[in-house]
């Protein structure tokens, strides 16, 4: 299934920082995609026992600003994960979407750059963002290696190890193995997705293989049982074109001053635009980040701080420059 002429799309929003993320998310998708056939959700875990507080989205003006911008909150139960892991609302959120209808989750730390029509989505085959590290496993002396550690993964699940491989990368580089950021992904149904998704990051958090042992589950378990869903379902890392998400169409920015620090100017002429009218602004004013890297200068102060043809290497190093100037808010 190529491209079809309608799809949802879908963030998860809650009381705190994700609020305001989700409604710049939406702002700059409706922007650049007034034709949009499908539907846009933010869905929102609902208070209970797996929280502690109330996680719903607290700001009556970022709910209006939703309502105005047509997107639909859609409730759900934090029924497994819920406060302990709160990366987990990505997975428990895919069963409130319509079942049998391709979606694309995004992160909320995402601006939407251009009509996502245009993507070359083949919702048979998943995938998911490439933009990652080698943040997991991480290995111990004398302990397994990422071989080791990652076949037993795919053999609890019946999968086949060999053909997820990238053969051009050396054996026991991390990119020879199948990893994604959980950034964005999609598929044809969300039931079928994140009824996996959910047997996956379960079983791998209770019931892990000996070869774990060691290693940290949070916050890497989507992360980690994301590859073996796509690839259970015949996706991987080579059914999406490059270039499009996380590139001409979506930023997957995560924080505003990484944005202003190292993204294009297209992206900063983006946000600056979609954030611009007075009906928004008064909204996401109401975070301080937002009103302080966007409408008081200090983002354009981070930019002013690097060259960005020329970053550093590490996003540490452009993280404790930030800190240093005292331009690293979230």
């Amino acid at each position: 299934m190529a491209n079809p002429n309608k799809f949802n799309v879908i963030v998860v929003g809650q009381n705190g920082r994700l609020q305001y993320e989700a409604a710049l998310f939406v702002a700059s998708f409706r922007a650049a995609n007034p034709k949009f056939k499908g539907r846009l959700f933010v869905a929102e875990p609902q208070p209970g026992p797996k929280w502690s507080g109330n996680p719903k989205i607290g700001d009556s003006e970022v709910r209006a600003l939703l309502d105005r911008l047509k997107a639909e909150i859609l409730p759900f139960e934090s029924t497994h994960f819920g406060e302990s892991y709160p990366y987990g609302n990505k997975i428990e959120a895919l069963q409130a979407l319509p079942k049998g209808e391709p979606f694309v989750f995004f992160d909320t730390d995402t601006l939407v750059l251009d009509d996502l029509a245009q993507v070359p989505f083949d919702f048979d085959r998943p995938s998911a963002s490439l933009k990652v590290e080698g943040t997991w496993p991480q290995l111990e002396l004398y302990g397994p290696g990422y071989t080791e550690i990652w076949k037993s993964l795919y053999d609890r699940f019946g999968l086949d190890f060999e053909s997820s491989l990238d053969p051009t990368q050396p054996d026991e580089y991390w990119r020879r193995y199948l990893y994604f950021n959980a950034g964005f992904f999609y598929y044809k149904c969300p039931h079928a997705f994140g009824d996996r998704f959910l047997h996956y990051a379960l079983e791998i958090r209770d019931n892990p293989p000996d070869e774990l042992v060691c290693q940290v589950m949070t916050p890497w378990l989507d992360q980690v049982a994301l590859p073996l869903v796509i690839h259970s379902f015949g996706g991987g890392r080579d059914t999406l074109e490059p270039g499009w998400l996380d590139g001409t169409t979506t930023c997957h920015y995560r924080l505003l001053p990484l944005l202003y620090a190292r993204e294009s100017q297209r992206v900063i002429d983006v946000l600056e635009e979609v954030s611009e009218p007075n009906w928004i602004k008064k909204v996401l004013k109401g975070y301080e980040p937002m009103r302080r890297m966007i409408y008081q200068g200090k983002g354009q102060k981070a930019r002013a701080l690097f060259d960005q043809a020329n970053l550093p290497r590490k996003e540490q190093a452009i993280r404790n420059r930030l800190k240093r100037e005292k331009l690293w808010l979230r």
